[in-house]
């Protein structure tokens, strides 16, 4: 199992041609206390870089970007109840939706964890 990461602070663990998104600890420490996420559908089609999720925190309301294209197979219903999971574990059950990858190549343009952490520290 590979995890990737984008500049947009959103990753993705790919276990064959599936695909898990969330985002990093590093966007929920920024965004503060979540009191609301929504997740796509399944059967939702996204498309790399676009819109697929919304959070809303007591500071803000941000949209969370798909990190590569294809077909949402689950949402994570569990945010619906208790969206503070995105804080506790966003890496873990913090997980937004899950999704088969349309094309692997995608995931080329994303960074491993050495190069986000190398990210974060220009940051």
């Amino acid at each position: 199992m590979s995890v990737y990461f984008t500049k947009d602070h959103e990753w993705v663990r790919v276990d064959g041609d599936t695909g898990t998104v969330g985002i990093t600890d590093y966007a929920q420490g920024q965004l503060g206390d979540i009191v609301f996420v929504e997740v796509p559908e399944a059967g939702r089609q996204v498309d790399k870089g676009g819109d697929s999720a919304v959070v809303e925190s007591v500071k803000a309301a941000s949209d969370i970007y798909a990190p590569v294209g294809g077909e949402v197979i689950e949402g994570n219903a569990a945010l619906a109840d208790e969206p503070s999971l995105v804080n506790t574990d966003p890496e873990g059950e913090g997980w937004f939706f899950k999704m088969r990858i349309a094309d692997p190549s995608e995931l080329d343009g994303l960074m491993d964890a050495d190069a986000y952490r190398a990210f974060l520290a220009d940051q």
